[in-house]
């Protein structure tokens, strides 16, 4: 016993030098910042994400109170996360500037029809817009108000109360059969939106409409120090809210602070860039972990929206006890918008497996066949991203094949095939979706206008299965 006793105390004297040198003030320090930068990752996501946004439009010619849109239907260049590349795009950027609402002006659904939500600058809905929004396609005029408003609210108008100085609406103007023709409806539909101060109702100015077709504008997610620095934009520009104080003494440990400049020491840059990193894969992790369950039994589509999360995202996580910001952070790592009521006018299922419970592998060909009579009012997608960035694969002809794309090819039961590979089938190019070699990715189905057989799973959305290659001539 004496000589295990000596043999203890032998083993902390030694580990002893160790111990210290872990704990010394330079070595907690950089772990501090390691573990609170990870976390301001995660929390910080939806922030940075309409940073990025916000940032991508000013590269584009844009400006606060303006209205970013695409003169036709986006491809891979609309580098936001997930986007659907077959509709028209406009996202009004709004800033009150702390006085003054603003009015976002939604027309009439006659002659064309807008889907969308107004969220607030952490991306949280104020409310869905359209024919499945409050003006029910009857068109109406909606005031976003400043944090804190006590002004008098004139009669006529739909009030959205914000909690932050900038918020934003991500609208679509949809597209009937995908023509050249029915584009240009939809876009000449989209340009009746209008965005002017309240305090200019009376007679309003011109809505500024910055058109970003041909324009890469990536707001895809940088896990490096680039990530921080968008994030020390929204803390400066934006106000600390209740629920979020927690995180003022954290972001000021990783050297962001309200009123200072952002400037980290090169030892601190290399630290946040690994706690980025590292973030990255913690919500890697997560946003797998959503396909559990799925939406279907023993198929591998889901919805990948916890329930407290799309609970929080409509009411401004105003429900006492509750506050996912795991979810949130894992959600706005690869989405760009959040719905008040969904599936309402839109629905979404995605998957990142084969029917096999295999990753997608951008050198194989796939085959999803759609069963016919789809429960849509609208029309229906399959849009293909990148695995690794959740944005379009980047120099595609397309990256989506839905039931208002030109030329899709109909099965004589009613049902379509939609085709994945990286070369196109022989004779089949028009059902087919590029992929890339070397290169993982997913695919988001989406239902514009669902209806009930989708909810009661009356009918049923097959899994994407490995097919032999068929490739063209």
């Amino acid at each position: 016993m004496k000589r295990m006793v000596v043999g203890m105390l032998a083993l902390i004297a030694a580990a002893t030098p160790t111990i210290a040198q872990e704990t010394s003030p330079p070595n907690l320090t950089a772990r501090s910042i390691h573990r609170r930068a990870v976390e301001a990752v995660i929390w910080g996501m939806p922030a940075v994400n309409f940073d990025r946004m916000f940032q991508a439009m000013r590269k584009a010619g844009g400006e606060e109170n303006q209205i970013v849109y695409w003169s036709g239907i986006p491809d891979w260049k609309n580098q936001t996360l997930t986007p659907n590349p077959s509709t028209v795009y406009l996202m009004p950027f709004i800033d009150t500037k702390g006085t003054d609402p603003m009015v976002l002006e939604i027309p009439p659904a006659s002659g064309g029809e807008i889907t969308g939500t107004v969220m607030d600058a952490w991306q949280a809905a104020l409310d869905d817009v359209g024919p499945a929004g409050v003006d029910k396609g009857k068109g109406g005029k909606y005031l976003i108000l400043p944090p804190g408003y006590a002004g008098t609210i004139p009669e006529g108008y739909i009030r959205l109360a914000s909690d932050t100085r900038m918020a934003y609406a991500l609208l679509r103007s949809n597209v009937g059969s995908g023509s050249e023709a029915d584009v240009a409806k939809a876009v000449a539909y989209a340009r009746q939106v209008k965005l002017y101060p309240l305090s200019l109702a009376s007679d309003p100015p011109t809505t500024t409409f910055v058109d970003a077709v041909g324009t890469v504008y990536d707001s895809t997610i940088p896990y490096d120090l680039r990530f921080f620095e968008a994030l020390d934009r929204f803390v400066q520009r934006e106000p600390w809210l209740d629920r979020d104080k927690a995180m003022i003494d954290q972001l000021k440990s990783i050297g962001i602070d309200r009123g200072k400049p952002f400037e980290p020491s090169p030892e601190t840059r290399k630290i946040l860039e690994q706690a980025a990193g590292e973030a990255q894969a913690l919500l890697e992790q997560r946003y797998e972990a959503l396909f559990t369950p799925p939406f279907y039994e023993g198929r591998q589509w889901a919805l990948p929206v916890p329930h407290d999360l799309s609970e929080g995202l409509s009411n401004l996580f105003s429900k006492p006890g509750t506050y996912p910001v795991d979810d949130r952070g894992t959600f706005f790592s690869f989405a760009f918008s959040s719905i008040k009521h969904l599936g309402s006018g839109q629905f979404y299922l995605v998957t990142i497996r084969d029917k096999d419970g295999k990753a997608f592998d951008g050198g194989s060909s796939y085959r999803l066949t759609v069963p016919a009579k789809a429960p849509v009012s609208l029309y229906w997608s399959a849009t293909v991203y990148d695995r690794d960035t959740h944005g379009l694969i980047r120099d595609q002809k397309w990256s989506s094949r839905g039931s208002n794309s030109p030329g899709l090819e109909t099965n004589a039961d009613g049902s379509v095939d939609i085709l994945f590979g990286p070369e196109a089938p022989a004779g089949k190019e028009t059902n087919w979706v590029p992929t890339r070699s070397g290169e993982r990715w997913e695919v988001i189905f989406r239902f514009y206008g669902p209806r009930k057989p989708l909810f009661e799973k009356t009918w049923s959305l097959p899994d994407i299965e490995q097919v032999a290659e068929q490739r063209g001539q």
